[in-house]
């Protein structure tokens, strides 16, 4: 059985967040023949500047976040919601992996965005801009991946119903085949 790596970029940098505790869980508790690598480090990389984007001058935060990325076979994004929107940390690790454009870390690779945020929407709006923002980068967004969950009522770190679907969604990234469209 082959391994896919699947590399999991959490949208949150406080210590406590839940959709950290989130992607550590799905982590743990991976299928089998998946790993789930959480990278870290997203709060060191300066915002993009394509000034600093050369062989010389690359930050090593952001190479080794490129480096990371392009190791794996999947991409998945495990993120709250800030002001309606993606929080700017993961919009700005997806911008450093969108370079050098047409061959970034993430061209090509399925990617998924899920996680929950305390409002009644569930992060849905900021599940959609990771995702367009991610198909604009190079990925392959799987539209079946997105599972956006409220946190009001629930505990989705123990409901066996949320953390079921939140699995489900990852075994669905995994699963993933782009189709191939005639020529």
């Amino acid at each position: 059985m082959s391994q896919t790596r699947v590399a999991v970029l959490v949208g949150s940098l406080r210590a406590d967040s839940v959709n950290r505790k989130l992607a550590e869980l799905l982590r743990d508790q991976a299928p089998a023949g998946v790993t789930l690598d959480l990278v870290d480090g997203l709060g060191a990389l300066p915002f993009y500047n394509e000034d600093i984007d050369t062989a010389q001058d690359v930050p090593a935060a952001a190479a080794a976040l490129r480096e990371r990325v392009a190791a794996a076979d999947r991409v998945l994004a495990v993120t709250p919601e800030y002001n309606g929107t993606m929080p700017a940390v993961l919009n700005n690790a997806i911008d450093w992996l969108s370079r050098p454009y047409g061959a970034g870390a993430m061209f090509g690779k399925p990617f998924g965005v899920l996680g929950t945020t305390p409002t009644p929407y569930g992060g849905k709006w900021s599940h959609a801009d990771a995702a367009r923002s991610a198909q604009i980068a190079g990925a392959v967004v799987a539209e079946d991946v997105t599972v956006s969950q409220s946190a009001i009522d629930v505990d989705v770190l123990t409901d066996p119903e949320v953390l079921g679907r939140l699995q489900d969604a990852v075994a669905r990234l995994v699963a993933f085949q782009q189709e191939t469209v005639a020529a």
